[in-house]
């Protein structure tokens, strides 16, 4: 699927060198201005999540209904994201929603000054703070557009850089801290999907917590439908049903007579409130 950002072999280069549904309030780690706010109870679901760089159709969703999966994650909107959403509308959530399914939000938003893949938007050390609750307040409007109401997380995307250049990864953790505290500010949950080697190893590993996504989805293709055996940072961290792991992508999958090419995904996580 990997084309919504960079081609499969460029995500892949740029990787290498730098079930049941639970209701509960957890996965708000590293969530540090969320206590003045009465929040709507976390929706959680634990079990295998598939995303695609196009929602698919209605019917699609319907024939894919097995079993298999029980999550899909949508690319709800951001300058970078890579393919039309003709299927993605309010009535297409009420739908699918109604069918079974939890949907995850995905956004593409701006990205890093020395990300290397040409993107329509990025951020710069000036204006990161800015361009990142500009980003937040449109994926909010964006998801709340599509029937996911506040409560729900909303994933920021961020794809691998050089995490060893300092200004760069400065402004990274900037431009991140500013969109997870414009979310939480209109009452959505910050959550972040990173590369295990890049984008998400900055946000696991940097000492100041301080309004950082309290959910963490980690790409690390190893094959392993797993949230914890291949953790790869400190195991007190995202705990509390607050991980999900990319752990296979461009699976071309077959599924009711409806072909899709999707990533795989084990999901621990919060996903959208629709209603």
């Amino acid at each position: 699927m990997s084309r919504h950002r960079l081609s499969k072999k460029g995500r892949y280069i740029a990787w290498t060198a730098t079930g049941a549904v639970v209701v509960a309030g957890g996965g708000i780690m590293a969530q540090t201005s969320m206590a003045a706010t009465t929040w709507p109870a976390q929706k959680t679901y634990t079990g295998r999540a598939f995303d695609a760089c196009t929602a698919p159709s209605l019917k699609a969703m319907k024939a894919w209904d097995t079993g298999f999966y029980g999550a899909a994650a949508v690319y709800v909107g951001g300058k970078n994201r890579g393919c039309a959403q003709p299927n993605l509308t309010a009535s297409w959530t009420k739908s699918v929603s109604a069918l079974g399914w939890k949907l995850i939000p995905l956004y593409v938003g701006a990205q890093p000054p020395c990300q290397t893949s040409a993107n329509p938007e990025r951020f710069t050390a000036a204006n990161a703070a800015s361009v990142g609750a500009s980003n937040a307040k449109d994926a909010v409007a964006k998801a709340a557009a599509l029937g996911m109401k506040a409560g729900s997380p909303v994933y920021l995307d961020m794809e691998p850089y050089d995490i060893t250049n300092k200004a760069c990864d400065d402004a990274v953790l900037t431009y991140v801290r500013s969109f997870t505290k414009t979310l939480r500010a209109k009452t959505y949950r910050g959550g972040y999907y990173g590369f295990s080697s890049s984008s998400a190893k900055a946000i696991a590993t940097t000492t100041d917590r301080t309004d950082l996504p309290g959910n963490l989805w980690y790409a690390l293709w190893d094959k392993k439908n797993t949230t914890t055996a291949d953790w790869p940072w400190d195991p007190k961290l995202y705990t509390g049903h607050s991980r999900a792991h990319q752990y296979m992508v461009n699976s071309k999958e077959t599924r009711g007579g409806h072909t899709i090419t999707v990533d795989r995904n084990a999901w621990d996580a919060p996903v959208a409130l629709v209603g």
